[in-house]
């Protein structure tokens, strides 16, 4: 399920959009607010929540609020993203994995309970089984293989963990991409993985009873370009592998401009997200999960142990 994007220039964009980010996100924002929501009827309090993409911090303020006895884990690819969020939580150091592809071995980093991790969601530097709740806003659309980081999501959630996560549908700025396209045939929107495959890709995976909603939101701006800053500023930029490397004329931007005026309505131009919210539970052990055609059953070995006939 790879969504062919650049991993490189997603980590400098959200790296220099860190100062910005909150003034710019308030979508991202109340999307959080939302997606949270849904835990007002979890009854079980995790001792350890994850928070992947946690940008300057302000979802991983809201869970340690709401759950004031767990070790809340904050993880982001953009370093400055997380010196940000150590600003906002008084967090005194940055973990950062020595290798962000690869996990780190168990045992090499042990969280207080406010950590700050540098680390890639598709490669996450914690043990097996080690946390009850992953909690992802408006992260997985970034991944360059989304099914690979929900794989690391179930890897590390415990038996009966929760997964609470946000990401955007194909819908999503899709008036920006119509307006781009018009004018040239280069990719310059970032294409997002729809709300159908995501559901095929939990189970896959193994995770137990999805649940998805999609909700659709529209912003307006007097202009396009007033659209195109508050996406710079929040380094939502086009992350495409085959995007145009060079920069966009001003002549070139003005087409796209002008062929974004077809969508004006009553004196504004809108914005389209298409937003999925998704919860679901990690299986318990030996409960299989699809690979190769076939299921792929996992448990302890000492399971194993008395089971062999005589």
């Amino acid at each position: 399920m790879s969504a062919g994007l650049d991993r490189g220039h997603i980590r400098r964009a959200f790296g220099r959009a860190a100062a910005s980010y909150e003034a710019h996100a308030v979508l991202q924002a109340e999307v959080g607010t939302r997606l949270r929501e849904r835990l007002d009827d979890v009854t079980t309090v995790p001792a350890r929540v994850l928070d992947v993409g946690c940008g300057p911090g302000g979802g991983a303020a809201a869970l340690l609020a709401r759950f004031g006895d767990a070790e809340v884990i904050a993880l982001d690819l953009a370093l400055p993203m997380l010196e940000a969020a150590r600003g906002k939580m008084g967090s005194e150091s940055i973990s950062r994995t020595a290798q962000p592809t690869a996990p780190a071995p168990q045992g090499k980093w042990t969280p207080t309970p406010f950590s700050l991790v540098c680390a890639d969601a598709q490669a996450l530097p914690l043990a097996d089984a080690s946390v009850d709740l992953v909690h992802s806003n408006l992260c997985l659309q970034w991944c360059e293989d989304p099914g690979l980081a929900l794989d690391e999501f179930r890897r590390v959630l415990r038996p009966g963990g929760m997964l609470l996560f946000s990401t955007f549908g194909p819908d999503t700025l899709k008036e920006l991409r119509t307006a781009f396209a018009r004018v040239d045939a280069t990719p310059h929107v970032s294409r997002f993985i729809d709300m159908h495959d995501i559901g095929d890709a939990l189970l896959t995976t193994g995770f137990r009873d999805p649940v998805l909603e999609r909700e659709d939101f529209t912003l307006t701006y007097a202009d396009a370009r007033d659209l195109m800053h508050e996406l710079r500023a929040i380094g939502a930029t086009n992350a495409d592998a085959k995007r145009q490397r060079a920069l966009t004329g001003k002549a070139h931007l003005r087409a796209v401009i002008a062929a974004y005026e077809v969508f004006r309505r009553d004196g504004v131009l809108p914005a389209t997200y298409e937003v999925v919210y998704a919860h679901a539970r990690a299986p318990e052990p030996g409960q299989p999960r699809r690979g190769g055609g076939g299921d792929v059953a996992s448990f302890p070995i000492e399971r194993l142990r008395g089971s062999r006939r005589r």
